[in-house]
């Protein structure tokens, strides 16, 4: 995403696509929906994206980019390891709420290649940024320096597999209850805090 200055109606463009994507997933809202919920015209969508396929793409972008900014923030601010878990896993309850399946379904397991392919890598990227703030917080010592950080890398490609698997799934009312479980037990494991 550009670092220019974008205006009043791209930025409606762009919240009006994640609230529409968050409750339906990208593949059942049209871009007529989104215009629509923006208040912009289609010829103002095209000179912004050119397809839906980029709009994703950018609200992706734009979501992942903010949550690193929300956790930059808070190892910045030396809090102890419990507190930083705590707002961490606000942090991820926050992201991920009102999230639907199909959101979920529609940018982790699309079959569209090139979205495929950036959410994956933006998804690395984040991930690095991550493993060099687990290292300097091992380095301050707030967390475990018995712990490598790729590991971390690992797990969430296996969360990813927990959240597509149906029968899981299925024993949690929704979604984020299922991530905030799973996040708990990555952080705290299954002894009592």
């Amino acid at each position: 995403m550009s670092n220019k200055v974008k205006s009043k109606k791209y930025w409606d463009t762009l919240t009006a696509a994640r609230e529409l994507f968050w409750k339906h997933g990208f593949r059942r809202v049209t871009i007529q929906e989104v215009c629509d919920k923006a208040g912009v015209s289609k010829m103002t969508f095209y000179k912004f994206f050119p397809n839906k396929i980029e709009l994703a793409k950018t609200v992706f972008e734009h979501e992942v980019d903010n949550g690193m900014d929300r956790i930059n923030n808070l190892i910045s601010e030396h809090a102890s390891g419990e507190e930083m878990l705590k707002e961490i896993i606000l942090l991820k309850v926050k992201g991920t709420n009102d999230i639907s399946p199909e959101f979920l379904a529609d940018f982790y397991t699309d079959n569209e290649p090139d979205l495929k392919n950036f959410v994956m890598n933006k998804s690395n990227e984040a991930w690095t940024t991550i493993i060099g703030y687990w290292e300097q917080l091992q380095e301050r010592g707030v967390f475990r320096d018995d712990v490598k950080p790729e590991f971390l890398l690992k797990v969430q490609m296996k969360i990813q597999e927990l959240l597509n698997d149906e029968e899981l799934a299925g024993m949690y009312d929704s979604t984020q209850e299922l991530i905030l479980e799973i996040t708990r037990f990555v952080a705290y494991g299954i002894a009592k805090r």
